[in-house]
């Protein structure tokens, strides 16, 4: 739906923008405890994910957003992806800190598949 596009658009911003803040502090090869430490790497995924996300609500808009097909699996898909964008990068920030928590990546990743799995359905209703 319209709604993914702008979302998608928004997303990457908030990627380029946490890039940029990120790309201040890169030089430290300390900062957050080294280029390969486990929250280093947790922060970075997450600052992808921003960007990755983005574009993947938009290709769904470009894909199925704009037909306004009459069909519930387009809704759901539209709004599985927005919370697959939002919480995937949350979750790569809790953890970064708490490594023990790594089973909330079950929401981003679950609703994600789910959305990928109704649009490919929706692509071959159109």
């Amino acid at each position: 739906m319209w709604i993914n596009q702008l979302f998608g658009w928004i997303w990457i911003s908030v990627g380029l923008v946490s890039g940029t803040i990120m790309g201040m502090y890169f030089h430290n090869e300390h900062w957050m405890g080294g280029y390969g430490s486990h929250p280093r790497r947790l922060i970075r995924l997450g600052h992808i994910s921003f960007l990755g996300l983005g574009i993947l609500n938009i290709l769904f808009y470009q894909t199925l957003g704009h037909y306004f097909l009459n069909w519930w699996g387009v809704n759901l898909a539209s709004v599985l992806f927005i919370l697959g964008a939002v919480t995937m990068p949350l979750c790569c920030a809790i953890m970064a800190w708490k490594k023990e928590w790594y089973l909330i990546f079950s929401l981003p990743v679950t609703s994600l598949n789910i959305a990928a799995i109704l649009t490919i359905i929706g692509l071959m209703q159109k």
